[in-house]
């Protein structure tokens, strides 16, 4: 079980710690607002990704008996994929790009929790990346979560991981936002992020 925790906690993380635009405004509007607020934004980040977590780990074990007889080239397929994502991610962070264009001061100071929660929780849901990233995980590594407390383990360890790091970028405010999210910061959390989603790979292809 400890396994299964802990490759919740490894997954969950290599997929929340590149800081692209909405992690980047999820810093701005802490800084702007407040703790309360950019913590509920934080947790709305959080439960899209547990969701999709949850989602691939039924998806699986209900296409599992299905796709025996194709088992092993399923794990090379998903091992295919975690790397197209790792090279995804590596190209995302090294590219240059414009900042993002947050809401307005006023806007901001506006808003509260609870529509800072559905505004993350929108606009992170949008990201197929995050379900494909969670179901070549599970599907690669069906032994990992072969029964329904491992897959329960899985989630709440991945939706753990992902509001851990939304938190403490929330939690830094704009000290943080500006260290993490600038230009190198986005290369390094990028890099390091593409290199743990490829290092994921290996075993999930291996099974």
């Amino acid at each position: 079980m400890l396994e299964v925790a802990v490759s919740g906690l490894v997954t969950g993380w290599a997929i929340a710690v590149p800081i692209g635009a909405v992690g980047a405004f999820l810093v701005t509007l802490t800084a702007r607002t407040s703790w309360r607020v950019g913590s509920a934004a934080a947790l709305g980040i959080a439960t899209v990704d547990g969701a999709y977590a949850a989602l691939a780990v039924v998806a699986g074990a209900a296409v599992a008996a299905a796709l025996a007889p194709v088992a092993t080239a399923l794990q090379v397929a998903s091992g295919v994929v975690l790397l197209v994502i790792a090279g995804l991610t590596l190209v995302h962070a090294l590219r240059p790009r414009a900042e993002p264009d947050p809401a307005t001061p006023a806007e901001q100071r506006r808003m509260h929790p609870g529509a800072a929660y559905l505004l993350f929780v929108g606009i992170t849901a949008v990201n197929p990346t995050t379900v494909v990233y969670f179901a070549a995980i599970v599907l690669g590594n069906q032994h990992l979560v072969s029964t329904a407390t491992e897959g329960v383990v899985f989630v709440v360890a991945a939706f753990a991981a992902s509001a851990s790091w939304q938190l403490l970028l929330a939690g830094g405010g704009a000290a943080l936002g500006h260290a993490v999210t600038g230009p190198r910061g986005r290369r390094v959390t990028g890099v390091v992020s593409a290199m743990v989603i490829a290092a994921l790979a290996v075993p999930t292809m291996l099974g």
